[in-house]
């Protein structure tokens, strides 16, 4: 039997697992295309699955749907959710994969427990247009083509600058315990600053109102937030350095 994957979390959550060592139907929550939903205990771990046909047809729905399930399980505990698509072949797969992580996923959960990810999206006017003329071929290699690269690389390094600034700005007013920033360029020609702040679950109600002053405070930026979700962005960041007071900023 093959099984698809929505989230794992940990077994205590679910009292009715102690009775069992088999999975057990969560009825409170339906799966892809309404599949029924199972708790899968593993060790001290539970895993939130549902039955898979290899035939089934993951698609945008699908995804939607596996979003879903993790945002249900998310209201009941503590979950670490799993990419789209995660599929073991079968229990011993599961079994396996689960048992070789189980450390980093005990340790993720008791690091995420009680937290919340809330999502900026900071639309902002490009500091650094792109100039218009098209940039010579490679092929023709001069003076005109290094100095195209040079004006780029100087853009390139004003966009990091000003997303960096408003990233530091964000994390000033906002505080969170850890964060995840990207930017890139939209097809409107602005830049689009994409934040992830986790934070205590308890402080949610804080964090919008600090948002509405954001909003008034940063006329220039169109902001928006969506949250609190699953930490999605801070599964696995204890494999990976704390960021500090100055943001990382990746371009994209």
């Amino acid at each position: 039997m093959a099984w698809y994957a929505y989230c794992v979390s940990e077994k205590q959550s679910f009292p009715e697992l102690s009775r069992h060592r088999k999975p057990i139907p969560m009825e409170s929550v339906a799966g892809i295309s309404g599949n029924q939903i199972f708790l899968y205990p593993a060790s001290d771990l539970a895993v939130i699955v549902s039955e898979h046909n290899p035939t089934d047809d993951l698609d945008q729905k699908a995804a939607v749907e596996h979003a879903r399930v993790i945002s249900d399980c998310f209201k009941l505990t503590t979950v670490l959710p799993f990419r789209f698509g995660t599929i073991f072949a079968d229990d011993e797969g599961l079994r396996r994969s689960i048992r070789s992580n189980q450390r980093q996923f005990l340790a993720n959960v008791e690091r995420l427990r009680g937290k919340a990810e809330m999502h900026l999206k900071v639309l902002m006017e490009d500091c650094a247009r792109e100039d218009p003329r098209k940039l010579p071929e490679p092929e023709t290699v001069g003076r005109g083509y290094l100095s195209n690269l040079r004006e780029n690389a100087t853009r390139q390094r004003e966009r990091q600058t000003k997303a960096r600034a408003i990233s530091v700005q964000m994390h000033r007013m906002f505080s969170p315990i850890d964060e995840e920033v990207s930017c890139r360029r939209v097809d409107s020609g602005k830049m689009l600053l994409d934040i992830a702040h986790l934070i205590e679950h308890r402080c949610v109600e804080r964090y919008q109102n600090k948002y509405s002053s954001a909003s008034q405070q940063l006329k220039d930026c169109r902001m928006q937030l969506s949250g609190p979700w699953p930490p999605y962005h801070f599964v696995h960041r204890l494999t990976r350095p704390m960021h500090g007071g100055q943001p990382h900023v990746a371009m994209a």
